[in-house]
């Protein structure tokens, strides 16, 4: 399998992120079945993995990029980033550093330990403006990423025009729609007007949401198991 190059974001931050992730909250698949694909995907050339606590997934991923690792598919664990996240349920004060420190570990990022002061990329997820404006006026470490819902169904155009007003890229999570899930919109890959031009250009009408949306400069975490990047980014569309 050929291995496909993704371009990167700079964050406020300084760090880059790839374009395209792979999420792994809305696979069905047993934990010992998501493996391969995982590896699969590292070989095909995602570099970005999205995960949770509250997914059950973050064992699994450290799992795969131990195993690329090994394999001598990466040269360095750095040359994968990882998306986590915090569940509410452990937003209490004195719950947040152990439970990172517990993701941490999960991930096989043993002796990583955070602190107060040490991180890596500070992201959130499901802000709107006014809970922007709140951190914003209160965090001493400004927010990179914003990861949201975004598709040509759901647009958020204030928050896209906010976000980029104060440097924060945005992530789209579910840019199909959810498509297939039982929390999820049929709006997307059953658009007549997608259809139409996913036909005229040869493509399919997956490719051409997913594409809108890194080549409008947000990133992309397409839901579900692994697809291929060739499907995924195609720069002729």
């Amino acid at each position: 399998m050929d291995k496909v190059e993704i371009p990167e974001v700079v964050l406020n931050s300084g760090h880059k992120m790839p374009a395209i992730g792979l999420g792994t909250g809305g696979s069905p698949a047993p934990l010992a079945e998501q493996l391969p694909p995982l590896v699969e995907a590292i070989a095909a050339g995602y570099r970005h993995f999205d995960t949770a606590a509250e997914y059950g997934t973050e064992e699994i991923v450290g799992q795969a990029v131990a195993e690329a690792l090994a394999r001598g598919l990466i040269k360095s664990r750095d040359e994968i980033f990882i998306t986590t996240k915090l569940w509410c349920t452990d937003a209490d004060h004195d719950l947040v550093l152990p439970a990172l420190n517990e993701s941490l570990r999960n991930l096989g990022r043993h002796g990583r330990v955070l602190s107060e002061r040490v991180g890596q990329v500070y992201c959130v997820s499901n802000y709107s403006c006014a809970k922007l404006s709140t951190l914003l006026e209160n965090a001493t470490i400004p927010p990179a990423v914003n990861q949201v819902e975004l598709n040509v169904a759901w647009q958020q155009q204030k928050l896209m025009e906010f976000c980029k007003d104060k440097g924060i890229h945005v992530c789209a999570f579910s840019p199909l729609g959810a498509y297939g899930f039982r929390w999820g919109t049929n709006a997307v890959m059953e658009s007549l007007i997608l259809k139409d031009i996913a036909a005229a250009k040869d493509k399919t009408v997956a490719q051409i949401p997913q594409q809108r949306a890194c080549t409008g400069k947000e990133a992309v975490s397409p839901d579900g198991q692994y697809k291929s990047l060739e499907e995924l980014w195609d720069e002729k569309i």
